[in-house]
């Protein structure tokens, strides 16, 4: 039974994560997404809200867990038996930091590979920071994340505004 890792911050989930995962569950019997718990970056969303959010967008998708990680992902792939880590892939940009990643992992761990994946064309331009700077503005995101998303962001930033 081959597994993998699909690390990331996740802040927030959008379709392009989804189609990423729905990508990798072609390929592997088990994805984990992991949710990274990184003190020294400032998040939207705890580590608890984003799982939460993860695991209602991946509702009814078979063979999919949801977990958070604290460390070094390989670490966290090798506790869990995965061979292979999942790595989205929207642009050029994306690929030297992905690629160095890539290859330091490698280097922690050999048995390990990263398995880059292309989202479809339609959700190359997207990322969370986008995402949580379209819902501060009050744009309507529905095709970008799952509708529970949209609202999740709307009640952080309706509190955020009258608070």
């Amino acid at each position: 039974m081959k597994t993998a890792v699909y690390p990331g911050s996740f802040d927030p989930i959008t379709n392009g994560h989804l189609d990423v995962l729905d990508r990798a569950t072609a390929l592997f019997d088990t994805v984990i997404v992991t949710v990274a718990k990184n003190p020294a970056k400032q998040t939207l969303f705890s580590p608890e809200e984003r799982i939460a959010l993860i695991e209602e967008a991946v509702a009814g998708r078979r063979r999919v867990r949801v977990e958070a990680f604290d460390g070094l992902v390989v670490d966290f792939a090798r506790q869990n038996g995965a061979s292979a880590l999942v790595r989205g892939l929207r642009a050029v940009s994306d690929f030297e930091f992905e690629f160095q990643m890539a290859l330091m992992n490698r280097k922690l761990a050999p048995d390990i590979e990263t398995v880059f994946l292309m989202p479809n064309e339609k959700y190359t331009y997207l990322n969370s920071s986008v995402i949580r700077e379209l819902a501060r503005l009050g744009t309507n995101i529905v095709e970008f994340v799952p509708p529970h998303v949209q609202r999740a962001l709307e009640k952080k930033f309706a509190r955020e505004k009258s608070g």
